[in-house]
This record gives C-alpha cells, sequence and structure tokens, in this order.
C-alpha cells in the first residue's frame, strides 16, 4: 500500500492536539445541527431558511464531505481512521445527547443508523485515505467517492436528469 501513498509521521503532541479539535468539531457541528432541527425555519434568520442547513447536517454527503477533507490533511490511513471517527462520534453524540436530554424524546431506530454509519468509519476511512495516492486503485477509490458524493447532490430522474433521455 506504501506504493499508493506513503504515510507521514508526525509527534505525539500533533496527533492528540489534532484529534482533539476534530472531536471538538464534531461536538459543535452536532449541536448546531440539532439546534437548526428543533428550531422552526420561520424563526430562523433569513439566510439560514434559504441555505436550509436544518437538512443540511442529516445528509450523507455532508458526512462523506467532512471526511474526505480530514482525509486530505492526514498523515496516515490510521490517523484518518482515528479522526474521522472522533468527528463523527462527537457528531452523533452530541446529536442525541442533545435530542435525549434537551428536546427530551429518544429516536432508538433512527439513531441506530447513525451510530452503525460512525462505527462502519474508521474502516471506510483507512481505505479512503490513499484515494489522493497514485496509481489504478487511488483513481478507483477517488471515483467511489465523487460518485458518492455526486449522488448526494443529485437527484436523478425527470426533474433534474431525464431518465428518457439517457
Amino acid at each position: 500500500m506504501n506504493e499508493i501513498r506513503r504515510p507521514i509521521n508526525i509527534s505525539l503532541s500533533r496527533k492528540f492536539l489534532y484529534s482533539t479539535l476534530i472531536f471538538i468539531i464534531g461536538i459543535i457541528l452536532g449541536v448546531i445541527s440539532k439546534v437548526l432541527d428543533e428550531t422552526a425555519s420561520n424563526l430562523l434568520p433569513y439566510f439560514l431558511e434559504v441555505l436550509d442547513l436544518r437538512n443540511f447536517f442529516s445528509r450523507m454527503g455532508v458526512w462523506i464531505f467532512l471526511a474526505v477533507l480530514i482525509s486530505v490533511y492526514s498523515k496516515s490511513p490510521v490517523r484518518f481512521a482515528i479522526n474521522v471517527f472522533l468527528l463523527f462520534v462527537g457528531m452523533v453524540g452530541s446529536y442525541y445527547l442533545y435530542t435525549v436530554m434537551i428536546a427530551g424524546f429518544f429516536p432508538k431506530s433512527y439513531m441506530m443508523i447513525w451510530v452503525i454509519m460512525t462505527v462502519i468509519s474508521p474502516f471506510m476511512a483507512f481505505v479512503c485515505w490513499y484515494a489522493k495516492g497514485k496509481g489504478i486503485i487511488a483513481i478507483f477509490i477517488s471515483s467511489i467517492i465523487f460518485m458518492l458524493i455526486s449522488r448526494q447532490a443529485f437527484a436523478f430522474g425527470f426533474w433534474y436528469f431525464g431518465i428518457l433521455i439517457l
């Protein structure tokens, strides 16, 4: 795998600092997401209504995009796996702690979907780190990431891309 992309070693203090910051960012994003979910859209500032951030953070494409951003700056696949896991644990944990403790309900089945995706994320992250590398495997991994993000960005059907035209 070193022929695709070679890991770079960084100091333990930097590893700890970066991982802590990523976890804190995850917590902040989870709380912001839940606050926006709980607030009626007409009570939000106009620009937030138009951007529809209430639904933005619950889309899979956002998770993939955030993971790709971390991947670009991660120095090894293990660091990437750890950092993505910490980001997602922070997001999911703070989102559902807010849901249970402040909003007062417990959506167990919906929560389990996000928990399972969080648990799977380090394994997927380890593989995806090599997308920035060289060779056919890196191109293949990059194309899958691009396909998943594109699939989240566009709806395929009669309104966006005509099925009958293809």
